[in-house]
């Protein structure tokens, strides 16, 4: 029996190539500091700064945070391209270990200072386990408040797409940021690449 076809798509509606992912990107700003004390992080967490991480370090934190949203775009850079990252001047990695600076490392905070009178929040994120532990907002209150500390600093940012966590979103918003742009993102998906296992995001189905 031959299969029937599959419907036609909605009038309006475009086709995401085989093999990729649609992402709905949505940027967010933020002109001047909101003028609140930062939260201190619940006991037993500790926010280090990261000098020069080594890229196998840093990568195996990007993996353990961002497979579950499939996070890639450190993952696709050679090694030379990383540590040109990794070591610049103007970027300022931060690592949240849980029980000391010798514990294991749970969160991870990357600010970009490379455009002038600028500030990218490049990556902000906690591994599953340590979600919904009050954690976020006393990173997020930290991150501003260095940001808006570094000289000629005008503007702080920040993106987050429909692969992220449902509630980044109204997270950054809740933390002072302003949506200002939204775009969509076709990328190759990157568990039929290898770069990610297959079980990675169920959320969003292999096709």
């Amino acid at each position: 029996m031959i299969p029937a076809a599959p419907p036609p798509l909605s009038p309006g509606f475009h086709a995401v190539p085989a093999g990729h992912l649609a992402a709905i990107v949505t940027a967010l700003d933020m002109h001047a500091p909101r003028g609140t004390p930062p939260r201190p992080l619940p006991e037993g967490y500790v926010l280090n700064q990261q000098k020069s991480p080594s890229n196998e370090w840093y990568l195996a934190l990007f993996r353990a945070i961002g497979a579950p949203w499939l996070w890639t775009s450190r993952l696709r850079l050679s090694p030379p391209a990383l540590t040109a990252i990794l070591t610049s001047p103007d970027v300022d990695i931060y690592a949240l270990h849980e029980g000391s600076a010798d514990g294991d490392p749970v969160g991870l905070l990357e600010l970009d200072f490379s455009t002038t009178g600028q500030c990218e929040v490049a990556f902000f994120g906690l591994v599953d386990r340590c979600r919904r532990r009050g954690l976020g907002r006393p990173m997020m209150d930290f991150a501003l408040h260095h940001a808006w500390s570094r000289p000629g600093v005008e503007c702080v940012w920040i993106h987050t797409c429909s692969l992220d966590d449902p509630a980044a979103l109204r997270f950054y918003q809740s933390c002072g940021f302003k949506p200002y742009a939204r775009q969509v993102e076709i990328l190759a998906d990157p568990r039929l690449a290898g770069i990610l296992p297959a079980d990675c995001a169920p959320l969003h189905p292999l096709l």
